[in-house]
């Protein structure tokens, strides 16, 4: 992963210092803006592979950086940094299209590893797409849709925009059809962190895809297993 560009956006000197010598060290290229303003005009100038964004900036705050990195990049990870560990923190973060979050103070080889986790399954998703001869990467249940070499997801042939995090969970429920998925599974396979348990972005996220693909489209495939988790599969009209 050497050579991978990283745009930190963080006010703190010492912690921008800390973490630019230890990501430098590591082989990334860092760019860093101490501002929300700042680090949006570096990310439209683009070529980064990842964001690392602080939650408490001196301007705009690093939600609302964040949702206008989504608004023309639902891909690129990023990892918000935030000394505001609580659950309810925590899931306000996620829900303006982080996909992972560090509580301050944290040690680098955890930083690293996040850094690594996210960067992989971009690779990763490169490398399917890669493979166009291979057609099990088409996944159908009644009308929906889900090409995972394209990302595309259709109902009733009608397009579904996603983020990379709703893409992730739904792909994943898709492959377990008919399995009820426990909260505790989900967090693991779609966030791959050890999340805690008092979180409800699960819960968040299950709804943003109801709201999705579907409130307007019949049967219901996401249900509700009380007390169990969640499982896709085709429902009654």
């Amino acid at each position: 992963m050497k050579g991978k560009r990283i745009l930190l956006v963080e006010d703190e000197a010492h912690v921008v210092s800390f973490i630019q010598k230890g990501l430098t060290e590591e082989g990334f290229s860092v760019s860093v803006a101490f501002e929300g303003k700042s680090g949006l005009r570096l990310f439209q100038d683009g070529g980064f592979d990842i964001i690392i964004l602080d939650i408490m900036l001196p301007d705009i705050n690093g939600l609302e950086v964040c949702k206008e990195i989504r608004k023309t990049d639902p891909v690129i990870p990023v990892l918000f940094l935030t000394a505001l560990g609580t659950p309810e923190n925590i899931v306000l973060g996620l829900e303006t299209g982080a996909d992972d979050y560090l509580v301050k103070p944290f040690k680098f080889i955890e930083l690293l590893a996040r850094i690594r986790t996210l960067l992989r399954r971009v690779d990763q998703a490169g490398n399917n797409a890669d493979d166009s001869g291979d057609t099990s990467h088409v996944v159908r249940i009644a009308d929906l849709e889900i090409n995972d070499e394209t990302k595309q997801v259709y109902r009733d042939g009608t397009e579904i925009s996603l983020t990379s995090t709703e893409y992730r969970l739904l792909y994943f429920m898709a492959r377990n059809k008919t399995r009820v998925l426990s909260r505790s599974e989900i967090l693991e396979e779609v966030w791959g962190v050890n999340f805690d348990m008092g979180t409800n972005v699960v819960d968040v996220y299950v709804n943003y895809l109801r709201k999705k693909m579907d409130a307007r489209f019949d049967p219901k495939l996401i249900h509700t297993v009380i007390g169990m988790g969640y499982v896709l599969k085709e429902g009654e009209r």
